[in-house]
């Protein structure tokens, strides 16, 4: 497995890509860079490119209602051409209190939007002259324009014609598109141990279709990381970031966290998690969410007890084991979570 982290959604994130280009020197592989609504994640992958040497860089998530198709794919591959081949272009239909709260578009279609998506932007790193008609109508029509736009293809030469494309999936559909077409997976609250019940179906009816020059899909999961004999009481620093999702990332039947929460068995203690966070007890949300969760959520204890938990994560079919440590000397952290990967 290769080891991957996370890039915090609220932090400084010039002080959190330096630190990286630490951790790139114990054996990280991945970088992940958020994007809600707060800084843009392309201008941090940016300045990561310029501070790193080895690692692959990716965003997590860039949502498909907010920029057009073509322009994911010209991102993509300008951070491809200035890192010299590392990007990852992680994208995801986010939500509807995001897109339509924050960039104002109608949340519509989120699945067939994603496929054009994946689509349009190979076309675009093939130099393909672009058209395509679907939800995307590319050119535009003379109906709904000018009547001027016309078939163009990129004028730079990509360093890859086929960036890789990781989908946020968790809905059936989702993931079994996911499978399909894409070249990763990003999953949240991954627990190993329920994943194949929860997933595996979707999975696998997804790879049935996958083309063969497709590489096998790429799954990233994990969760925080502690090692050492006093640490798991760390495994309550997630639950105010899990009752944000699970109560407050979509309202009652329209949130996919807490849809996924209902399928792991903990479906009282999500609507519990909901119905506080809704009414603005944070808080108590927070202490709402299962122990049990946490716990199956992340690689948090001795170190025999977070190796094995590596290994469950392994098992479970995770490539990319992405992880957040915790505590005053993450660098050690990833040393010793990357050794017990090998």
């Amino acid at each position: 497995m290769r080891i991957a982290t996370t890039l915090a959604y609220a932090n400084d994130p010039r002080s959190e890509a330096d630190a990286v280009a630490g951790w790139e020197r114990d054996g990280l592989d991945v970088v992940w860079v958020n994007e809600a609504y707060g800084f843009d994640a392309p201008t941090i992958m940016g300045y990561l490119a310029a501070t790193t040497r080895r690692l692959e860089i990716g965003s997590a998530i860039l949502p498909v209602y907010s920029r057009t198709p073509a322009l994911l794919a010209q991102t993509a591959a300008g951070l491809d051409a200035m890192s010299g081949g590392r990007a990852l272009l992680g994208i995801g239909a986010s939500g509807p209190q995001v897109v339509e709260g924050w960039h104002g578009v109608a949340y519509d279609r989120p699945l067939g939007r994603t496929r054009e998506v994946i689509r349009i932007c190979r076309q675009v790193w093939r130099r393909q002259a672009l058209e395509h008609e679907g939800i995307y109508r590319l050119p535009l029509p003379a109906g709904e324009g000018t009547g001027l736009g016309k078939p163009l293809k990129l004028l730079n030469h990509p360093v890859r014609e086929r960036i890789p494309i990781y989908v946020a999936s968790l809905g059936d559909k989702n993931v079994q598109m996911t499978a399909e077409l894409a070249d990763g997976w990003l999953p949240f609250l991954y627990d190993p141990g329920r994943a194949a019940d929860v997933w595996g179906g979707a999975l696998a009816a997804g790879r049935e279709r996958r083309s063969a020059d497709l590489a096998p899909l790429e799954v990233v999961a994990g969760g925080p990381l502690a090692i050492g004999p006093d640490v798991t009481g760390l495994r309550d620093l997630a639950r105010p970031l899990i009752a944000l999702y699970v109560g407050g990332m979509g309202a009652k039947g329209r949130n996919f966290y807490h849809d996924l929460l209902c399928r792991y068995g903990y479906a009282d203690a999500a609507g519990r998690i909901q119905e506080l966070y809704l009414a603005g007890h944070k808080a108590e949300a927070a202490a709402a969410v299962p122990a049990e969760l946490l716990e199956r959520t992340s690689l948090i204890g001795p170190a025999a007890y977070v190796r094995d938990r590596v290994q469950a994560y392994r098992d479970a079919g995770v490539t990319v084991l992405n992880v957040t440590p915790l505590g005053p000397d993450p660098r050690r952290l990833i040393a010793a979570v990357k050794e017990m990967t090998q």
